[in-house]
C-alpha cells in the first residue's frame, strides 16, 4: 500500500507547488512524483528487500533466504537515489538530462518488475499482494505516467 501512499503525498506536493507557487502543471507532477513516488518508494524498497529481506519475500510470494532480495535491494537504493536527485535538481540546467535517465532507469527497472510479476502470477497463481497488490499496477502505470508528463511538458 505504501505506493498509494506515496502517490498522494507526491500529488498533495505537486497541488501545493502548482497552487502556490505558480509552477506548471506537468513540471510539478513530474518533479514530485519523481521525488517521492519513485526516489522515496524506492528507498523504501531498498530497507525493506535489505534489512527484512525474508518477509518482503514472504509478501512477495517468493521463497525466503535467497540472496537476489540483497541484490535487488541495491538496484532500488540507485533509483530512489536518482529519484531524489531528479526532484533536488529540479530547478538547474541538469534537470531535464537528468530527468530523462531517472524516467529510463525506472521504465526499464519498473516494466521488467511487472513482467515478471506477471509471469509469476500467471505460471504459478501468485496472488499475493507484494506479487499481485497495487505494486503489480504501479510498476506498469508509473512509468507510462512519467513519460506522458516529461513528453507533454
Amino acid at each position: 500500500m505504501y505506493v498509494v501512499y506515496l502517490a498522494a503525498a507526491a500529488l498533495i506536493g505537486a497541488v501545493i507547488n502548482i497552487l502556490f507557487f505558480g509552477a506548471p502543471l506537468a513540471d510539478a507532477l513530474l518533479a514530485w512524483l519523481l521525488g517521492v513516488q519513485v526516489g522515496l518508494g524506492a528507498i523504501w524498497a531498498f530497507l525493506g528487500h535489505y534489512f527484512k529481506s525474508d518477509e518482503v519475500a514472504a509478501y512477495i510470494g517468493w521463497p525466503p533466504g535467497n540472496p537476489f532480495q540483497k541484490e535487488i535491494a541495491f538496484t532500488n537504493l540507485a533509483l530512489g537515489l536518482c529519484g531524489v536527485l531528479s526532484f533536488l535538481l529540479r530547478n538547474t540546467p541538469l534537470r531535464d538530462g537528468f530527468w530523462l535517465a531517472t524516467i529510463l532507469f525506472a521504465t526499464v527497472f519498473l516494466c521488467g518488475a511487472f513482467t515478471v510479476h506477471l509471469t509469476d502470477r500467471k505460471e504459478h497463481g501468485n496472488k499475493k499482494p507484494g506479487n499481485a497488490g497495487p505494486v503489480f499496477f504501479a510498476d506498469i502505470g508509473m512509468p507510462a505516467l512519467l513519460w506522458v508528463l516529461y513528453l507533454v511538458r
